[in-house]
């Protein structure tokens, strides 16, 4: 029997996305792009604190020396542990006006990979990049409208990505040397118009558990991309998980509020808060970025 979600943060978040858990700290960063913060959750105390942005936050990671990178919609920028930001390292790769960046997280060596999202949704022009130590910024592919849903394998050798509205996840073998995806090939694929495949995580026995944007729901998907359970959750648009706690079995999923109808927000209130769900297999340490 599917366990339920419980509410851990009835935040009501606007966008909700991007959760990452700092074992360190046992605490959840997260991000809201649309009221744009970076916010730090301490499941233990019940208390978040908002690090507001001047812009877009699409994604960030925690910095090995401390503080984060953050993606926003003018570039990439160094940031202490307040929020404060300190210097942009990379200006945007794009028209600033269409674009912005989006999904992103470390590759297990601590490079930053985050792609970005075609805002007017009119044609496959976002693309995919990595951020080394050294601040150079490589684009690896590109062909899709908004990229979302990274992840790597427990032994770092396979990357998956997908295009949300191709409602398609692909897996990639990635090269831990030089930071190079290859062999792209379909994971999983989805037909219906609520099942948009956002953001993801891996667990530690390989399985890939991803957010259905729109569906209610999370997927949990087998190495070999096989479904071997879905997760439904009170709210309709999960955007991304992530698994924390002391043992790494809780699984954290933000959602989104924007946009609902007010019929769906009297069914599932907490729509735009941060759930929670204990399961069985621990998830991975998140890497943080070496630069």
């Amino acid at each position: 029997m599917t366990r339920p979600f419980s509410c851990a943060l009835d935040i009501r978040a606007s966008l909700g996305e991007c959760p990452v858990w700092s074992v360190a700290e046992q605490a959840l960063y997260w991000i809201d792009i649309n009221a744009p913060s970076l916010n730090r959750f301490d499941p233990a105390t019940g208390d978040n604190v908002a690090m507001p942005m001047p812009e877009s936050i699409g994604s960030y990671a925690l910095r090995e020396g401390g503080g984060f990178v953050v993606a926003l919609r003018s570039g990439l920028w160094l940031c202490d542990a307040r929020g404060t930001l300190e210097r942009k390292v990379v200006p945007a790769p794009y028209d600033s006006t269409r674009y912005r960046f989006n999904d992103g997280r470390c590759d297990p060596q601590g490079r930053f990979v985050v792609g970005t999202m075609n805002e007017k949704r009119d044609s496959d022009s976002a693309a995919l990049y990595r951020l080394d130590t050294d601040f150079t910024l490589t684009r690896l592919f590109g062909n899709m409208t908004i990229s979302n849903g990274l992840a790597w394998s427990p032994d770092g050798g396979t990357m998956y990505h997908s295009d949300t509205p191709a409602r398609t996840i692909r897996a990639f073998d990635y090269d831990a040397a030089t930071g190079t995806p290859s062999r792209g090939r379909t994971f999983a694929h989805w037909n219906g118009d609520t099942e948009r495949p956002d953001g993801g995580a891996t667990d530690s026995a390989g399985h890939y558990w991803g957010a259905l944007y729109g569906d209610g729901k999370l997927v949990q998907l087998a190495p070999d991309g096989v479904l071997v359970a879905e997760h439904p959750l009170p709210a309709m648009c999960p955007t991304m998980c992530a698994f924390g706690g002391v043992d790494l079995r809780t699984l954290f999923v933000t959602t989104a509020r924007q946009k609902r109808d007010d019929a769906e927000l009297v069914r599932f209130p907490q729509t735009g808060g941060i759930f929670t769900l204990r399961v069985d297999v621990p998830g991975i340490a998140e890497p943080r970025f070496h630069g």
